[in-house]
């Protein structure tokens, strides 16, 4: 809430969307996405219709509707990734973690995301987790890989898990 009232305090007197994209921004950098709650503050607060609001998320690729994994693996799909089996390792973590580009899995620990380009065409096929690079990936590979980067538990779940009723 404290983003919305900041951007609307900046944006009082001009025309109503005016401070759309900018508080749009600040929720997905405060939340990882965009919560629907929030979407419906700002929509209160910026007198915008909240119909605008979605044609905006929806609009912009960049913008998330749902929670993202704890985790993000990301596949280059570049020219050079792709044309040295991309599509493959793609196909692989899909089947690895049951779900498609875009999605977390069902346990929130993992986001599967494609990508562009990450810059590292004489290394590919690259795969990007969190921060970290793995270049010349094959599908044998991701056993390995996900290992160092295990599910991380939820502090939330983790609490559930451990008291007494």
């Amino acid at each position: 809430m404290k983003v919305i009232d900041t951007v609307a305090g900046r944006h009082s007197g001009s025309r109503a969307d005016s401070g759309l994209l900018e508080a749009l921004h600040g929720l997905q950098a405060e939340h990882g996405y965009v919560p629907r709650q929030e979407a419906m503050a700002l929509s209160r607060r910026l007198s915008v219709p909240l119909a605008r609001i979605f044609e905006v998320l929806t609009f912009y690729s960049y913008f998330r509707l749902e929670e993202p994994g704890r985790i993000t693996l990301s596949v280059c799909d570049g020219t050079s990734c792709h044309l040295q089996e991309g599509p493959v390792l793609l196909n692989a973590l899909q089947e690895l973690l049951g779900i498609k580009p875009g999605e977390a899995t069902a346990d929130g620990a993992y986001q599967l995301n494609v990508v562009r380009c990450l810059g590292c065409c004489s290394c590919s096929p690259v795969l990007m987790v969190d921060d970290k690079v793995y270049s010349h990936v094959e599908p044998t590979d991701l056993p390995r890989i996900m290992k160092k980067h295990p599910p991380i538990v939820n502090k939330e779940s983790n609490d559930d898990a451990h008291s007494t009723a």
